[in-house]
């Protein structure tokens, strides 16, 4: 039976004889796992209690809450009172009968993906694993299965690295509105409580926002966590915002050096991705949420984005964006040293809607083909080249970018430069600049000797040539996703 002292031991334990110290001087001599450097890109999965509503988003356990908001009103209209019908009715409506984790990674592993990084318990507090510490969990209520353990082995089973993603720091407020009138959520109520704290929530989510969390709630979030570390090994382990608050610092540095020390124990390289400065930068990876940078960065850095613009989760109205354009960010991304962490939201009964399907399927596609390009590769001397400009920043991912055959992003890898055409050339014709010759008046960045063109995926070779203007290039291949040349150099 789970004792929270016997575990604060443990992890004091662990930290006491491990390599790695809860200071960001002991932390940052960290270094980003080979493999996912490599990998360049993932899949993240939202699935939870918040899929059986399936409206707004995967915050209606707080917003069916929040007097006025159109969850609210939703929920009125359809479910009834929140006194009488609250968020944890609907557990028992969660029941993925047709969830099959093997199909869920057949599919991933056909998108291209090199990890997979399932939530693992969201604000709302429901933990979608095998837990010690709480009964509230879906080894236990709704589907009563292993969710993470179970994706975990199917995944890996086909060569993919798994991880797993906590938002457990917000819950501390996360569902606090439901005290503000008659709902279900309502005191007493103790650790290990569902709702459990339900704390009023700050106007503005900063680093000193008031009420703090507590050490009793910040210490059930620390062993919450090193569970999933335990029991299920995953190479990256993603943090939501908020983890940057004041309060829980000491606790996010006993947490990195546990996890640190525990895969130095099991031999193998892991690595925690956090938002907003919440790690001293060099003990993690940074990721920048529905966003990206606009050049490339000298550290390794993630995206995290879903497939659909307006939620994480499954929706009846889903804004889904084209694998085309998912696949310009990729190429982009990868080219200025990062990966992509792409989401998927499943239904409610286990199943992966057929636009969410359609989209990973088409990236797959282009990766079968064009895979060499993004996998293992290496940044160039520059990023690329072309008029258009990334808006950089989070959720900037909304920003329609409207990409020309001029805009090209470069990798290395393998002995060879990869160029890629953001946009096909409607006639097959397309000027690299950054690859011309040398001359009196320009400094082209490459001096090096050509030796060979290939468009991947074409038939042909192309026909070729170099001047001062670039390399100029032309082929018969059209397309409707980028276009990758690989280029023989010497």
């Amino acid at each position: 039976m789970y004792d929270m002292a016997e575990y604060l031991e443990t992890i004091d334990r662990v930290i006491e004889q491990g390599p790695f110290k809860d200071n960001w001087e002991s932390l940052c001599a960290f270094e980003v796992p080979k493999w996912y450097r490599n990998a360049k890109f993932g899949i993240f999965i939202h699935w939870g209690v918040y899929s059986v509503p399936a409206y707004d988003s995967e915050w209606y356990s707080r917003n069916m809450y929040v007097q006025g908001s159109k969850a609210y009103e939703h929920h009125l209209k359809t479910y009834g009172k929140q006194s009488e019908f609250g968020y944890k009715d609907f557990i028992p409506l969660f029941k993925a009968e047709n969830f099959d984790p093997d199909k869920w990674a057949d599919l991933f592993a056909r998108a291209g993906a090199k990890y997979v990084v399932p939530v693992a318990e969201h604000h709302d507090g429901f933990q979608m694993y095998k837990s010690e510490i709480s009964h509230w969990n879906a080894c236990e209520m709704g589907p009563k299965r292993d969710v993470l353990g179970e994706l975990t082995r199917s995944c890996r089973k086909r060569g993919m690295e798994t991880g797993a993603s906590s938002h457990r720091v917000e819950h501390w407020f996360f569902m606090g509105h439901g005290k503000d009138f008659d709902s279900d959520i309502k005191e007493p109520m103790s650790r290990g409580d569902f709702y459990w704290p339900a704390m009023p929530e700050p106007d503005h989510h900063d680093i000193f926002s008031e009420p703090a969390p507590t050490q009793e709630y910040l210490q059930d979030w620390l062993v919450r966590t090193c569970e999933i570390i335990d029991r299920y090994q995953p190479r990256v382990l993603y943090f939501d915002w908020w983890i940057q608050h004041s309060a829980v610092k000491p606790y996010l540095k006993k947490l990195a050096a546990y996890y640190y020390n525990r895969a130095a124990q099991w031999g193998t390289e892991v690595a925690i991705d956090y938002k907003h400065d919440a790690f001293s930068f060099g003990a993690a990876v940074p990721d920048v949420e529905r966003g990206q940078f606009a050049d490339v960065k000298p550290y390794f850095w993630q995206t995290d984005t879903a497939i659909a613009l307006n939620s994480w989760c499954y929706t009846e109205n889903n804004d889904f964006r084209p694998y085309q354009d998912i696949l310009c960010d990729l190429v982009d991304i990868v080219s200025k040293n990062g990966t992509l962490l792409l989401n998927v939201g499943p239904k409610a009964d286990g199943t992966i809607s057929e636009e969410d399907t359609a989209v990973l399927e088409g990236i797959g596609r282009w990766m079968a083909i064009n895979g060499e390009a993004i996998y293992g590769t290496k940044v160039w001397r520059k990023y690329g080249e072309g008029p258009t400009q990334i808006v950089e920043g989070q959720f900037s991912d909304g920003i329609k970018k409207n990409f020309t055959s001029k805009d090209f992003r470069f990798t290395t890898g393998r002995g060879f430069l990869y160029a890629t055409a953001l946009k096909a050339s409607q006639d097959g014709t397309y000027c690299i600049e950054s690859l011309g010759i040398r001359d009196a008046s320009r400094q082209a960045h490459f001096s090096g000797i050509i030796r060979s063109v290939e468009v991947l995926g074409a038939d042909g070779a192309p026909k070729w040539n170099r001047n001062e203007a670039g390399l100029h290039i032309e082929t018969s291949y059209r397309s409707d996703t980028p276009v990758v040349f690989k280029i023989s150099i010497d």
